[in-house]
């Protein structure tokens, strides 16, 4: 690791932000002031979100304080995987290539598709009518 304690990283995907702050410690995970497990509810976010901890075998020597804004609750932990990740990378450059070969150093440019003029929304139309 650096000489530095305190590592910060940002994360995106689909319409949600993570300002994620990594400082040595034990582990603790606090997001929006709340506990880890009281914010993320389903068991796949928390899985995702944890991803890069338990693949680097980082999961009790850092406290991880986070921001999450916009989005749903998927969107944001794809975003804070993101973050944790960028942060680690700051930490240890040696985490890169298996944070590239996993595919977490990656932002998921996937977007909502726009609505288009004269349809319901993006694709759908209104139902055709012959009289």
């Amino acid at each position: 690791m650096g000489e530095l304690t305190k590592y910060a990283a940002l994360g995106r995907r689909k319409e949600s932000t993570a300002s994620v702050r990594l400082e040595a410690g034990n582990g603790q995970i606090v997001i929006n002031g709340r506990p880890f497990e009281k914010y993320f509810l389903r068991e796949t976010d928390r899985i995702i979100v944890l991803q890069p901890l338990a693949l680097t075998e980082t999961a009790g020597k850092f406290n991880i304080v986070a921001k999450l804004t916009g989005g749903g609750m998927t969107g944001q932990a794809g975003a804070l995987r993101l973050g944790i990740s960028r942060a680690l990378l700051i930490a240890d450059e040696n985490f890169k290539d298996i944070f590239r070969k996993h595919g977490y150093l990656t932002r998921d440019s996937r977007m909502k598709e726009r609505k288009k003029y004269g349809l319901k929304g993006a694709r759908k139309r209104f139902q055709w009518t012959k009289r």
